[in-house]
């Protein structure tokens, strides 16, 4: 399981799971449990930083691994 900082990022734009599951059309399962630190596919560490406004290359600044 890796470490992340989603949560609080998310928290820190006042947005709420399913918000941000909408936004990067993934399910608030998939939110919830990456904020628990289980792994997910590249691709929805991609729609996840658009869906906050980061750039790919700021990948780590939410995801470390």
């Amino acid at each position: 399981m890796g470490k992340n900082t989603l949560k609080q990022i998310r928290e820190s734009f006042l947005m709420s799971k399913a918000e941000l599951a909408r936004k990067a059309g993934v399910s608030p399962i998939t939110i919830d449990r990456i904020e628990k630190g289980m792994d997910c596919r590249m691709e929805t560490k991609r729609k996840i930083l658009l869906a906050l406004g980061y750039k790919l290359s700021d990948k780590d600044k939410v995801f470390t691994s």
